[in-house]
């Protein structure tokens, strides 16, 4: 028995996400069905975490089982060649046998890129959140901060204590950061952790246009975490800005 880490780049703009459901294309369907063929085994492959319907990655992590004796060179060059171009397989490793994608991860960054532009060129509207509207940026920049740290994230959060009293919602973020890219005029915002619950990044991303619209302030959001009420944070921006940059491992499952 081998097992197998696969790091993983795709657009995620056609599919409905990354865990398989039926009658529609996810990434991890289309993967599996790919390696089924290649194997001719049933493969169970596990993600680093879900990521939902139109987010990229860059580096998204899976690992799976095989007694497949192929090299993981040419596991690689097959899966690529039998992939839809949206889905690359970046590298393929072996692994030690008690490896997991998603319990072993320590940390994963996203980003999320808002277009400034008055125009989004058609080959970038998959890939960001024209968003050419009026911003006090320096009122986002202030806010970023009060993200960092641990805290109850239930008001940015899809998920709420009432749809499931057992949900653990309380997640640490290691970083968080704004930058503003004059060239490509984009406002990128970066945030790193140990996990992340659904459209969290995405919420607080509406959170800071809320701030940038002068509709909240940097005050307001310790007011809003204590609230545990997703009603009171901003919306969840579309899919399309965010991206899986990079999930970390500890040494020795690099």
């Amino acid at each position: 028995m081998r097992n197998i880490k696969l790091t993983l780049a795709y657009d995620g703009t056609d599919f409905y996400g990354w865990a398989i459901q039926p009658d529609v294309p996810t990434i991890q369907g289309t993967i599996v069905d790919v390696l089924c063929k290649i194997t001719q085994e049933k493969i169970r492959l596990h993600a680093s975490g879900r990521t939902d319907a139109g987010v990229h990655a860059l580096g998204q992590v899976a690992s799976f089982k095989t007694r497949s004796i192929i090299p993981t060179a040419n596991l690689q060059r097959a899966l690529n060649c039998l992939l839809p171009p949206t889905i690359r397989v970046l590298e393929a490793k072996d692994m030690p046998l008690d490896f997991h994608a998603r319990w072993h991860a320590q940390a994963k960054t996203y980003r999320y890129r808002i277009l400034r532009a008055a125009v989004c060129p058609p080959f970038l509207w998959r890939y960001v959140y024209h968003y050419p509207f009026p911003l006090d940026i320096g009122a986002m920049f202030a806010a970023v901060p009060q993200f960092e740290g641990e805290h109850d994230f239930s008001s940015f959060s899809s998920w709420s204590s009432k749809d499931d009293e057992q949900r653990h919602m309380v997640r640490t973020v290691l970083s968080a950061m704004l930058s503003w890219q004059p060239a490509e005029q984009e406002l990128v915002f970066g945030i790193k952790g140990r996990a992340f619950l659904r459209h969290m990044v995405r919420k607080i991303v509406g959170t800071l246009i809320e701030v940038g619209k002068g509709r909240l302030a940097a005050s307001d959001i310790p007011g809003i975490f204590a609230a545990r009420d997703r009603t009171r944070a901003g919306p969840t921006v579309p899919a399309a800005g965010l991206c899986l940059l990079e999930v970390e491992y500890p040494e020795a499952y690099r």
